[in-house]
């Protein structure tokens, strides 16, 4: 505070000293003021003077509104105000300094202030729960208050609100709000809450955050939404961008599968305004935050996988290959795509099957390489087509075996009519466009990246430079295109792709030591004492002469090992080799193509490295300076080492092949164990079925056995006991056989006799002859009698009902046709009154003055009705009036007690003020007479004074004894 008071007296041209003096009455009145109408007054005059104002009125009264936060909460008017007057004093947005030094001094003011505000962290908790508040007056100052804070004091201010409790959920809540300004600045709100805090961005996705986002974002049109699409988005990408547990939870909810509308951009691509431009760049980055490199490769890969399987790579290719769709989109798209596909299969392979809708259909691929290879198309956009194609071939032996089959003889196409990716590739190797060089030999580099196969099959390359002439190899040509001395960014990347060939690939370094010319150049090279800008080629001939010694398989006797190491020491030294080797990882952009896979560089000038070849580099570079070092008995040492070691390799392989062997069969008998172990179930449970069965027969036998036994006893004096004991199962058997069949032929005759019994019984009551049967059909006619006598009787009286209705019909109309005749007869009399009686005329008179007094006597009870309803109505206005005097009358009065109140304390107060100056005065009289001064005057008026009090007391003895 005292460092601000200092910054507000050393202002040249400050507000004058009126303004300070108002800003000074003002924050008395509203810390001293008892009225809340003049503490809220005050509080408007502050808010409208903190603009103007912002130093002085920040410095005076910042304590008393956030007092009035605290102890005014019921108003939400002056809450408002003060929030407002915060904000003003706050934010850097509404800045209306005019002095440079003012200027410069106000940069500061809104963290100044914003840390006196935070040191208290309850103002923030305070602040916190005003946002419950539903009043928008209340809520939406709120809101743009807190962004204030977090814009100012970020960290400080998210670590206040992570430690309050439900902080965080009090900030969601702004985006269920239905009121779309309020909405809309909480999202900028957690747009600063989240940036840079991993915390919080985590509670912030757990609130649910990510499907409020995405409906805001469909409700809003998606693409063709507002700026309001594009702070979710922004917000969006805080969640998301380097947190893998907020992406994790955002493949898991299935959320993926919600962008694949945001890229909908139509058939007609007429219609691209400028938002939709920004709207559809943030969404891509979006998409690139789920895939990026630098995510862990399993989150990674998962993202792919559900990019796939939703439809949204289809929809990316969809955009690549439409026409009309801005440069800066298409370029973001290929970026996009690139590292949706880079690394995973699936997804490779389709986009290796999308073609371009081009008559005849093209491969997606060759397209974009006739961008690449395009010196007039965009340099940004020819970046990201090597990036996608690097991304292609990432990981990706099927398609780098595709890409250096079109080089292939056999499967060049003959005719001519289409174009391959290696023909392009080859066409912008050897084209006189730099660029092209360096982008074509790069993307091949990628083709042959950790394949040792497409390396040997590249050998098989043949070029026909011109006619008449032999064909050269593509390694040969590329040798000769770089001792032809080009621009710098072409030899580079052909020493790059040279060095890509010939790394772990010992036949490639064979045919290139057996051009006698190589190894000369690369000396040659190596030893020249160039500039700055040659080292680079000089460090990279020494990395490729050095790939060269330590690949070599000594199959050439003039390239031996040994012998290069010689001719190095001889030609150019073993330090200055290592020296020079060493400008490549000393260059300045080495360190920045290290950093991230994308080739991202803001001209062509500044594109001299690959991402992937500085890998080699950290990778070859020791390994080549020991080899570099080391003599030739510790070459033979280290060569006996490696052929022990491989034949230690080939028995650990041999080994590991017979235990994966073994490992096949238990797992083929543990299979056959366990089939075998649910056969031997099988039959014990049927074994021990049929022990049960024949138990069973056994005992039914040994039954049986003892039955016959008695019967033989019975029969025993007719025959011998040992004869029937011998003729017994055979006689017993044959006899129950026979009972058995004649038992069921009986049943079986007994039904065919029952069915033959219900047939005769059903023919007997069809054909009903009386003389069979004669008491059931006496009785069955006498029911038929007594139902027919019932339907006679109800037949009479409906008869006689109809009857009766008929009569009665006619009686009605004969009534009828007399009163048309009455009134037909009547009509006539009345037509012609010379011929109807007297009497019909005076029966006439009297219906119609009774008729008429019936209506006047309606007519009257609607009137009367009519003015008591008026009179109701009246008496309601003057009761309605009387009300709102009585209320007008209240109020009055309560203002007036409030004035009495008021007076009454004035009054108090007037009255302590006099008794402190009487007080006063009396002591300063003490003083002067102390001091010697005459005090005559005042001394004779207070005796004059006493004298007539004793006067008045003696009259008033007087009275009483008169009395």
């Amino acid at each position: 505070m005292n460092f601000l008071r200092g910054v507000m007296g050393g202002q040249s041209a400050g507000p004058q000293h009126t303004e300070i003096e108002t800003i000074q009455k003002l924050c008395d009145r509203v810390a001293s003021s008892t009225l809340l109408d003049d503490r809220r007054n005050a509080v408007r005059a502050l808010k409208s003077l903190s603009k103007k104002y912002r130093l002085e009125v920040g410095i005076q009264a910042m304590e008393h509104l956030i007092h009035v936060l605290q102890t005014d909460r019921s108003d939400s008017e002056i809450i408002g105000y003060a929030l407002d007057t915060l904000y003003n004093i706050i934010s850097n947005d509404e800045e209306e300094e005019v002095e440079e030094n003012s200027t410069r001094q106000s940069g500061d003011l809104g963290s100044q202030f914003t840390e006196i505000f935070i040191k208290q962290q309850e103002n923030v908790t305070l602040l916190l729960s005003l946002l419950e508040e539903f009043d928008f007056h209340v809520r939406w100052p709120g809101v743009k208050l807190l962004t204030s804070l977090l814009k100012q004091l970020g960290p400080q201010v998210q670590q206040i609100i992570l430690v309050s409790p439900m902080g965080v959920s009090r900030l969601m809540d702004l985006l269920a709000d239905s009121r779309e300004v309020i909405r809309n600045d909480g999202v900028l709100l957690l747009q600063a809450l989240t940036r840079s805090n991993g915390a919080i961005q985590k509670i912030v996705a757990f609130e649910n955050a990510f499907e409020r986002l995405l409906d805001i974002i469909t409700e809003e049109g998606n693409s063709d939404g507002g700026i309001v699409v594009e702070d979710c988005l922004i917000l969006l990408q805080n969640l998301l961008k380097n947190n893998n547990s907020n992406q994790n939870f955002f493949k898991e909810g299935s959320y993926i599968q919600r962008m694949k509308p945001w890229f909908h951009v139509g058939d007609e691509n007429s219609g691209w305004s400028a938002q939709k431009v920004t709207n559809l760049h943030v969404m891509l980055q979006l998409v690139r935050v789920l895939v990026s490199p630098t995510n862990p490769p399993g989150a990674t890969s998962s993202c792919q996988k559900a990019m796939f399987q939703c439809g949204l790579l289809q929809q990316l290719c969809t955009i690549l290959m439409a026409t009309g769709v801005p440069a800066d989109i298409l370029t973001e798209t290929i970026n996009t795509v690139s590292e949706v596909i880079r690394g995973y299969q699936v997804n490779q392979d389709y986009f290796a099957s999308v073609n371009a809708p081009s008559n005849p259909p093209r491969p997606a691929i060759v397209v974009l390489l006739m961008s690449m290879v395009n010196e007039r198309q965009p340099f940004v956009l020819r970046c990201a087509v090597l990036y996608c194609f690097q991304c292609f071939l990432y990981k990706n032996q099927k398609g780098q075996g595709e890409i250096v089959s079109t080089l292939l003889p056999s499967t060049i196409d003959a005719t001519g009519n289409s174009v391959s990716a290696g023909q392009l590739l080859c066409g912008g190797l050897f084209s006189t466009d730099s660029l092209s060089n360096w982008c074509a030999a790069v993307a091949l580099a990628h083709a042959l990246q950790e394949n040792a196969v497409q390396k040997e099959q590249l050998l098989r390359v043949q070029l026909a430079t011109s006619i008449g002439n032999p064909p050269v190899s593509l390694l040969q040509q590329c040798t000769n295109i770089l001792s032809q001395g080009s621009k710098i960014q072409t030899r580079v990347g052909l020493l790059m792709l040279l060095c890509t060939w010939l790394s772990n690939c010992p036949i490639a370094v064979t045919h290139f030591l057996h051009n006698s010319a190589n190894v000369p150049f690369l000396t040659g090279q190596i030893a020249e004492n160039l500039g700055e800008e040659e080292q680079l080629v000089q460090g990279l001939c020494a990395l490729l002469l050095g790939i060269s010694i330590y690949f070599n398989d000594n199959s050439l006797e003039s390239y031996m090992k040994e012998k290069l190491k010689q001719l190095i020491e001889k030609r150019i030294g073993k330090e200055n080799f290592i020296e020079k080797l060493g400008f490549i990882s000393k260059h300045e952009l080495y360190s920045r193509a290290s950093q991230k896979p994308q080739p991202n560089f803001p001209s062509p000038e500044y594109m001299i490295f690959d991402h992937e070849f500085t890998k080699l580099v950290k990778e070859l570079e020791g390994v080549i300076t020991k080899a570099i070092y080391k003599s030739s008995e510790e070459d033979k040492k280290e060569e006996e080492v490696k052929k022990t070691l491989e034949q230690h390799d080939s028995i650990v392989t041999h080994y590991k092949n017979m235990i994966r062997e073994q490992d096949l069969q238990l797992e083929e008998l543990k299979q056959q164990i366990s089939t075998l172990k649910c056969q031997n179930e099988q039959l014990q449970t049927a074994v021990t079925q049929q022990v049960s069965q024949i138990q069973q027969h056994k005992d039914q036998y040994n039954l049986l056995k003892v039955q016959l036994g008695k019967d033989n006893q019975h029969q025993g004096s007719y025959s011998d006991g040992t004869q029937v004991n011998g003729i017994q199962p055979e006689e017993i058997g044959r006899l129950r056989e026979e009972i058995e069949e004649l038992k069921s032929n009986q049943e079986l005759l007994q039904s065919q006799l029952a069915e033959k019994d219900s047939l005769i019984e059903n023919l007997k009551s069809s054909q009903a002859s009386p003389g069979t049967n004669e008491q059931s059909s006496a009785t069955a006619s006498a029911r038929d009698s007594e139902q027919i006598a019932e339907l006679k009787q109800e037949l009479a009286t409906l008869k006689s009902q109809l009857n009766s209705q008929s009569v009665e019909i006619t009686k009605l109309q004969t009534e009828k046709q007399e009163l048309l005749q009455k009134t037909e007869t009547f009509a006539k009399s009345a037509a012609a009154p010379g011929e109807s009686g007297a009497g019909r005329a005076a029966k006439a008179t009297d219906g119609d003055s009774r008729l008429l007094a019936l209506l006047q006597d309606t007519n009257d009870l609607k009137n009367e009705i009519k003015a008591l309803s008026e009179e109701r109505t009246a008496i309601k206005e003057q009761l309605d009036a009387s009300n709102s005097t009585i209320a007008i009358l209240q109020n009055e009065k309560n203002k007036l007690e409030m004035d009495i109140t008021d007076s009454k304390k004035e009054q108090d107060d007037l009255l302590v003020l006099l008794a402190d100056q009487d007080q006063k005065i009396f002591s300063l009289k003490n003083k002067l007479k102390e001091l010697g001064h005459p005090v005559e005057e005042e001394d004779e008026l207070e005796s004059g004074d006493q004298d007539d009090e004793e006067d008045e007391d003696e009259d008033d003895g007087k009275d009483q004894g008169h009395i």
